[in-house]
């Protein structure tokens, strides 16, 4: 099976690996910084893969999510976004969710993860806004698969 828009995100960068490098950010700044570098290390999507339907509303800027299922049983996610810090929100996501059951993605709060990095509570309402719309539709994924 060939793997949709492959990424580092869930693999080569893993949870771990994003705690170590927020945890030592103390101002925004420095961790906007690091949201844009995770931004830079997603890979856009591939014009062909921009469909409509995986295109969500109500998000501040342009987001495409879209997932399948590998013969695994595991989850394969992956996205855009036109804006930079929406794009590193979304490969935050992506590493907390990527290669993971459907039973173990509805099991995460994806939110708490957030606030351990020190970011949710920095964004504005709208970036809020579309991080609930992006975890609401990998939630729906998952259920689509359990």
């Amino acid at each position: 099976m060939t793997i949709l828009a492959p990424h580092p995100f869930g693999t080569e960068i893993n949870t771990e690996h994003l705690l170590e490098q927020f945890g030592n950010k103390t101002q925004w700044e420095d961790r906007y910084r690091q949201l844009v570098q995770l931004a830079k290390r997603l890979p856009e999507l591939p014009e062909e893969l921009k469909q409509r339907q995986l295109e969500l509303k109500g998000c501040e800027n342009r987001v495409w999510l879209g997932h399948q299922i590998m013969p695994d049983g595991t989850l394969h996610f992956y996205g855009d976004s036109e804006g930079r810090i929406v794009k590193g929100i979304l490969a935050i996501l992506l590493t907390q969710i990527e290669g993971k059951t459907p039973e173990q993605v509805l099991a995460l709060d994806p939110l708490k993860f957030f606030d351990r990095l020190g970011i949710y509570q920095q964004l504005s309402a709208s970036r809020s806004q579309g991080l609930d719309a992006l975890v609401a539709t990998i939630r729906k994924a998952a259920e689509f698969y359990r």
